[in-house]
């Protein structure tokens, strides 16, 4: 779901900023969430995300700025009159008790009648499929259940924002993989607006409606997953999401159509044109995926390019691959200070000719897939 630019925004920050002596964890950081909305903060460590995260929550008091809930001021609200609930990368189940009073725990906190609490666990546990678990103590369970638990004890209460900090981070990769698509169905299901805080790229781009790119206690971009990883606004971000591969060169022809970056590897014809001028000095990323190998030279009907030659292609030695299964990824040696990486699928089960170490290649690509990025 992407945000309507004419309804009003669910969640609401504006210019916020948490200060540590001279440091600035977050630094006058703003942004609109809608209501449903399943947002991500990422980056690396240190770059402000979980401070960030914890003023909306209430454990860290703001330096300066504002935070809205559905038109309401929290900013000065302590902790337990927000109602917003989170859930930590522990889970902190308590061990001394079953799932099903794990769930209830908070609704106890809260004093709500018997039946309604018995009411709201039996609707936990059949959201989050754990009925027959209900019995069972947290170290009965495996990491998945664990945190299916955490997360139905974190929605009991109904809160209207649910924070999520490195949800996933306990689980290894293929049940967290797996984990990724329960979750974002379960909080689909029950429509709460939601802001996870990861490191974790590919989980953010699984999960994630939007996504903010945080470096610094600034966000460098925003937007949905596609766009940030197809069309990055600096280096960073490029480098940052997924892999990429990065020239450095001079814009040589500047038309409002296309533009010619010259590298020292070689020309490249990007099939759209660029806020910049002649001889300005930028940098070329290309995606590992965007990139075709052959062992001939590639004809123009296969690279779609104009009538000129020899632009978006260079000749190389592969020098590495590694095999993923579904696709391998060549390590293509240009020169003495350049090598590309390049991702093919591995479509067939058995390949005639496979690409290996030590064979020369021509890797070529189209122009529109060349991303231009001035700082």
């Amino acid at each position: 779901m992407s945000p309507q630019q004419n309804v009003k925004p669910f969640l609401h920050v504006e210019r916020l900023s948490k200060h540590f002596d001279e440091v600035k964890a977050v630094d006058e950081v703003s942004l609109d969430i809608q209501q449903g909305e399943i947002f991500a903060l990422l980056g690396g460590s240190g770059c402000g995300k979980s401070t960030l995260l914890r003023m909306l929550a209430g454990f860290e008091s703001p330096t300066s700025g504002h935070i809205h809930l559905a038109g309401q001021s929290i900013g000065a609200m302590p902790p337990f009159e927000r109602p917003i609930n989170m859930m930590f990368q522990s889970y902190a189940l308590f061990p001394h008790m079953t799932v099903a009073q794990n769930i209830a725990f908070g609704l106890e906190c809260d004093q709500l009648p018997a039946k309604e609490i018995e009411e709201r666990v039996q609707e936990m546990l059949s959201l989050v499929q754990l009925k027959p678990y209900a019995k069972r103590k947290p170290h009965q369970l495996s990491g998945g259940q664990q945190q299916r638990v955490a997360l139905a004890r974190s929605l009991a209460k109904r809160p209207s924002l649910l924070l999520l900090d490195e949800p996933l981070g306990a689980l290894d990769k293929k049940l967290r993989e797996q984990t990724q698509i329960e979750l974002v169905n379960i909080l689909k299901k029950v429509g709460v607006t939601c802001v996870m805080v990861t490191h974790d790229q590919e989980e953010a781009m699984a999960m994630a409606d939007r996504i903010a790119i945080m470096r610094d206690g600034k966000i460098l971009q925003m937007g949905p997953p596609m766009d940030i990883y197809e069309t990055p606004h600096s280096r960073y971000v490029a480098d940052f999401i997924g892999n990429v591969n990065l020239f450095f060169g001079k814009v040589v022809v500047d038309e409002a159509d296309h533009v010619i970056i010259q590298t020292p590897q070689c020309s490249h014809f990007v099939s759209h044109g660029i806020t910049g001028t002649t001889d300005m000095e930028v940098a070329v990323a290309l995606r590992p995926e965007k990139i075709c190998l052959s062992t001939s030279e590639p004809t123009a009907q296969e690279r779609e390019l104009p009538a000129e030659n020899g632009h978006n292609q260079v000749k190389g030695r592969i020098t590495g691959l590694a095999y993923f299964g579904s696709f391998t990824t060549y390590h293509v040696r240009i020169d003495e200070h350049t090598t590309l990486k390049a991702t093919l699928a591995n479509a067939a089960r058995h390949e005639d000719r496979r690409l290996s170490v030590g064979d020369e290649v021509w890797a070529w690509w189209d122009g529109s897939d060349v991303v231009v990025l001035t700082h």
